[in-house]
């Protein structure tokens, strides 16, 4: 009888499987006549195609009309890396933004261009606007208000100052990770963090780790680092830097004062060149597309 249930076990996931590869097939078939598309679309356009609002529109009617199982944000970003994919066949965007990698500025990028771009992190603000201004990146994503620090003061004055054009808003939940390779919490002597992530988890610090060592860096991107490289040490970051550094999330979301969505979120502009202005302009470039 066991033998049986096996049997018929084995039937149904093959039967299952074979379905999953030739749908696997087709999808593959699919991509790459979007892609065909896409890359005769580009050559077509004259001017500045990369348009994020289209990409909005897209992917706000991709998940209106999405049937299930798979939730709305599963199908917004695998349809992001398709339209990223598809726009790099022309030629990769460049998009600066507040280093070093594995920041939340490093996440919010991925978030709203997809993984196939050229990004740039910078050392500072002003080295950011200054990638973009002079033509060595396309765009420039920075900082503007983080919802328990407020505004952020040297992205507004260099705003009212850059000849540079405001394409989009990316909004970014802010999810704080204790990251170690250390197996247990008890194994942490030492914590690493940037000194407003220090802040904001203090009561979970206080709770679960008290006798460990708060140590501020400037970024939480240089906590995870560190604590790759240090037995016994953690660092308070996010999963784009423990995916980085290859540190496991020992807690997850250990900011203090938790509130419901959308509660300590980041915003941050995408700024990008005014082609008529700019001093190294685009105008004899191939246009892209992101249909």
């Amino acid at each position: 009888m066991a033998n049986d249930d096996n049997r018929e076990e084995g039937a149904a996931l093959g039967s299952h499987r074979a379905a999953i590869d030739a749908i696997d097939r087709d999808l593959l078939r699919l991509l790459n006549e979007r892609a065909a598309h896409a890359k005769a679309i580009g050559a077509l356009k004259t001017g500045a195609a990369y348009r994020p609002e289209r990409e909005a529109q897209v992917l706000r009617g991709l998940r209106d009309e999405n049937p299930g199982p798979l939730s709305g944000e599963a199908v917004a970003g695998i349809f992001r890396e398709i339209m990223s994919a598809c726009l790099a066949l022309e030629q990769k965007l460049s998009v600066a933004y507040l280093g070093p990698p594995g920041t939340f500025s490093h996440s919010a990028v991925t978030q709203h261009f997809g993984s196939f771009i050229a990004s740039e992190p910078c050392a500072s603000i002003d080295e950011v606007f200054r990638a973009a201004e002079s033509g060595r990146c396309d765009h420039a994503v920075v900082p503007v208000e983080n919802s328990t620090e407020g505004a952020v003061g040297r992205t507004l004055d260099l705003m009212s100052q850059t000849p540079l054009t405001i394409v989009g808003e990316i909004k970014l939940r802010v999810q704080q990770q204790l990251l170690a390779k250390a197996a247990a919490l008890e194994a942490v002597t030492k914590v690493y963090a940037h000194a407003q992530s220090l802040a904001q988890c203090v009561q979970w610090l206080a709770r679960h780790l008290p006798r460990a060592d708060r140590v501020p860096v400037a970024s939480n991107a240089e906590a995870a680092r560190l604590a790759a490289a240090e037995p016994g040490a953690a660092a308070i970051a996010g999963e784009a830097a423990a995916a980085l550094y290859q540190l496991d999330v020992l807690a997850a979301h250990i900011e203090d004062e938790r509130q419901p969505a959308p509660a300590r979120t980041r915003r941050r502009s995408s700024c990008r060149r005014r082609i008529v202005q700019a001093p190294c302009t685009l105008c004899s470039s191939r246009s892209r597309s992101t249909a």
